[in-house]
């Protein structure tokens, strides 16, 4: 891919190439919240009466439940890029809409999001919407405290099981300490709003009914949401480098991966597995990556990383700047071995 990327066709017009691909479509936009927010009203609402008959019916149906749950969520981050809608108005209406579905704060998340793509891969501007990721020199002079709590923090049960209720239910009821006036006043009225339709509906069903249904979807579905955020940046083929040597081009196309999930799960996580897209072009709406991934020969040169293969991501940890590649806690033992 390192010729493709400097070749003159790839590096000087892709901008040229997906231009005609960065607008939205009213129908298809109207389409994806019919299709996306009307199964999961009605899902919870069969969640609801089934827990009159088996709670393990209630169970099951929060699995399709969460699927629907994460497509609201995508819409949340289009209109967070301004690429749902052409109206900034209405992409700010349904993206906060949509995010009082997701426990999160439009305009904080947007503002938090729009840093992570300003600064993907850039190893001297880390630690606003990513993944906590230290590189090898950096995890070994931290104390074993330290130590110990970023090895809690990246191991895949902390991440995935405790991961969704910590972010949803505590991480986003407060304002990054860079946080402007706006993004801390979507903090607390998206609080305050969240507290009286909680109170509405705990009060029309009962608060332990509305736990039963709400939690475990929330729950399943923020783990495949912050599973989907971990192989989209936390490969072993990724591309991570000190400010001065960051190039955008490389690092949307190296450091961002191309996810190539079974339809039934990309449909789930809309399209969000074309991430090497996105990261190049955020104003492209994701009903649109699809066919530009088929259609721009720049991202066919992209490997893609399958579902299965994904899977040893788990067990990576750390940026090995000697190595160009991240590795796992177990590699880095088995090195210093070697060198001693």
């Amino acid at each position: 891919m390192g010729q493709e990327l400097s070749s003159g066709t790839g590096r000087d017009s892709w901008r040229t190439m997906i231009a005609k691909y960065q607008k939205s479509h009213l129908g298809q936009s109207i389409w994806q919240i019919v299709n996306s927010f009307g199964p999961y009203f009605i899902l919870l609402y069969l969640m609801y009466v089934s827990m009159d008959y088996s709670y393990w019916i209630t169970l099951a149906l929060a699995i399709p439940a969460a699927g629907f749950q994460v497509r609201t969520f995508i819409i949340f981050h289009d209109c967070t890029h301004g690429s749902f809608f052409k109206s900034q108005r209405a992409n700010d209406l349904v993206g906060m809409f949509s995010g009082l579905f997701t426990l999160t704060p439009y305009h904080e998340w947007r503002h938090n999001h729009s840093i992570h793509h300003a600064t993907g891969s850039d190893l001297d501007n880390r630690g606003t919407g990513d993944v906590w990721m230290l590189t090898v020199k950096e995890y070994l002079a931290l104390p074993w405290h330290k130590k110990l709590t970023y090895r809690v923090y990246r191991n895949p049960f902390g991440m995935l099981l405790f991961g969704p209720l910590v972010m949803f239910f505590i991480s986003h009821r407060f304002p990054s300490t860079h946080s402007g006036r706006r993004e801390k006043m979507s903090v607390h009225l998206t609080t305050i709003a969240l507290v009286m339709i909680i109170a509405a509906i705990g009060y029309a069903i009962g608060f332990t009914t509305l736990v039963a249904v709400f939690l475990p979807t929330i729950w399943i579905a923020g783990m495949f949401g912050i599973w989907l955020f971990y192989v989209q940046h936390q490969f072993d083929e990724t591309y991570w480098t000190h400010h001065e040597e960051w190039d955008f081009l490389e690092s949307a196309l190296k450091g961002s991966s191309f996810y190539k999930l079974p339809k039934v799960l990309q449909f789930f996580s809309g399209n969000i597995g074309f991430h090497h897209i996105h990261h190049l072009s955020p104003r492209i709406p994701n009903y649109s990556l699809n066919k530009v991934q088929k259609e721009v020969p720049l991202f066919q040169a992209v490997k893609p990383v399958t579902f299965f293969s994904s899977l040893r991501f788990l067990f990576l940890r750390l940026w090995d700047e000697e190595g160009q590649q991240l590795v796992g806690f177990r590699q880095l033992k088995r090195q210093r071995r070697n060198i001693a």
